[in-house]
């Protein structure tokens, strides 16, 4: 398991739930900071706001949700973190 850490977020209301695009920070559980990860995710909050895990997956509703979100991300200069550290 992984403590996540939000860095940068940015959301898109769907009805009464909310769908968030997030650059984290993964802590694992032995507490090594070389274990560490970063890397983004999408994740939905519920009507409550609070974040609905689902087993590290989130249903996307449409190909255009994505290009909403990461647009956004990138108009706040965080979209291509993710190029720090190539898998």
């Amino acid at each position: 398991m992984a403590r996540v850490h939000v860095i940068d977020s940015v959301e898109q209301k769907y009805g009464e739930w909310t769908l968030c695009f997030q650059w984290c920070l993964y802590d694992y559980e032995d507490g090594k900071p070389e274990n560490n990860d970063k890397g983004f995710r999408f994740i939905w909050k519920n009507p409550e706001g609070k974040l609905q895990a689902a087993r590290g997956q989130a249903r996307i509703p449409d190909i255009e949700a994505i290009i909403k979100l990461t647009e956004a991300a990138k108009k706040q200069g965080w979209a291509y973190k993710g190029d720090e550290k190539t898998i």
